[in-house]
């Protein structure tokens, strides 16, 4: 093929690509460090990390899952996957949602305090998106929400009308469907 007709894996500077949203699994061994060198990778590139979640998933293995959703052009998603890739102890990048559909959930603890209606609404609106109350006093609640990212924002906004106070989030948890592992 001549050289003015080879396909680059790069694309053009000129063409402006869009922002896309991706979500990455990575298996590293578990050892002091590797996050710190994961987020190192991230923060020193100047990519942004959305969320961010690990955790030990072989025991037996020392093999730990990191979960990262992240954002930016296509070929800024290629460059991290691939600088992943090639960073000891990484043993496999797997990008899920290029894998189709993949299975996305995450939990939320969510303070609201009211009284009155606002107290009465809060709770029935906490039964629709399956929320559970974890705690509660005579003027608040902690509710505990599990599912996907924009259920749960779409809960957090709800309850900011009744007297939101206080979101801790988890992250996401993610896998990609099918009877195969990474």
């Amino acid at each position: 093929m001549p050289q003015s007709q080879k396909q680059s894996h790069y694309p053009d500077p000129g063409i402006k690509q869009d922002v896309v949203s991706r979500t990455l699994s990575v298996l590293v061994d578990n050892e002091p460090g590797v996050l710190a060198r994961v987020i190192g990778l991230f923060s020193g590139r100047g990519y942004n990390i959305d969320s961010l979640t690990v955790t030990e998933t072989e025991h037996e293995k020392h093999v730990s899952r990191i979960t990262i959703m992240t954002r930016g052009t296509p070929a800024v998603i290629e460059q991290i996957k691939h600088q992943l890739e090639r960073m000891v102890p990484v043993h496999r990048v797997a990008d899920l949602t290029l894998l189709g559909e993949s299975l996305e959930c995450e939990l939320a603890l969510i303070k609201v305090a009211g009284k009155g209606e606002k107290r009465i609404e809060s709770l029935r609106l906490a039964e629709i998106y399956g929320a559970k109350v974890i705690d509660a006093s005579t003027e608040h609640f902690v509710f505990q929400v599990t599912g996907a990212s924009p259920e749960i924002e779409r809960f957090i906004k709800i309850m900011t009308e009744l007297g939101l106070v206080e979101v801790s989030r988890t992250g996401i948890a993610a896998m990609a469907r099918g009877a195969k592992g990474l």
